[in-house]
């Protein structure tokens, strides 16, 4: 009898669970990265007074024959270099959705590193 009613209290407890990060995705906002800027230099302070949550909207507008949107890994967005495994963005309105601690870069050369072109979203 206590295992079953510890079965069911666990059931219940992963259905309230499973129905709360469905009600958290379901309100996902949608971010334009650097306003009415656009992604363009200097955009690394864009996120001061943001808070952004796991299924959030990150909007890219750029020209694409200007820059890019590449997602790297924390060492990448330090160094300002994309592995071969980067995922790499250049329609100039790219759509990212926020899935934990991403870091954004432009892989035009300088753009990163001279001209401060990165971002670290945090949820």
């Amino acid at each position: 009898m206590a295992l079953a009613r510890r079965s069911a209290t666990m059931a219940m407890a992963t259905l309230l669970l499973l129905l709360g990060l469905q009600f958290e995705i379901g309100f996902a906002a949608n971010y334009t990265v650097g306003d009415d800027g656009g992604w363009s230099f200097g955009v690394s302070d864009w996120t001061k007074g943001k808070s952004f949550k796991v299924g959030d909207i990150l909007e890219f507008n750029y020209s694409p024959q200007q820059h890019n949107v590449v997602v790297v890994d924390e060492n990448g967005y330090e160094t300002c270099t994309a592995g071969g495994d980067a995922k790499k963005f250049n329609s100039g309105h790219d759509q990212i959705q926020i899935t934990g601690k991403t870091f954004f870069i432009c892989g035009f050369p300088g753009h990163c590193d001279s001209q401060n072109m990165k971002l670290a979203i945090s949820v």
